[in-house]
């Protein structure tokens, strides 16, 4: 069974996995999850404004939630 990289990144993120979190952001196909785990984990390792790391934490939140929402359409086969 394949864990969709949805489910693994907001598992790693609410347990504070970052180096799990920074391999998934690598051998992910979806683009969009990769920068909001960039930003995050930069804001995160770099920044000294907590509103800003917040603020990527969150965002990468809402995006997981909105992208886990969605189903893929099943294949059909003839």
């Amino acid at each position: 069974m394949e864990i969709p990289d949805y489910d693994k990144a907001l598992y790693y993120t609410l347990w504070g996995q970052w180096d799990d979190l920074l391999v998934l952001m690598v051998r992910t196909k979806d683009d969009l999850l990769s920068k909001k785990i960039q930003v995050f984990l930069h804001a995160y390792h770099y920044s000294l404004d907590q509103s800003k790391i917040m603020s990527s934490h969150d965002s990468l939140l809402y995006y997981l939630d909105h992208a886990m929402k969605f189903e893929p359409v099943p294949m059909v086969e003839m």
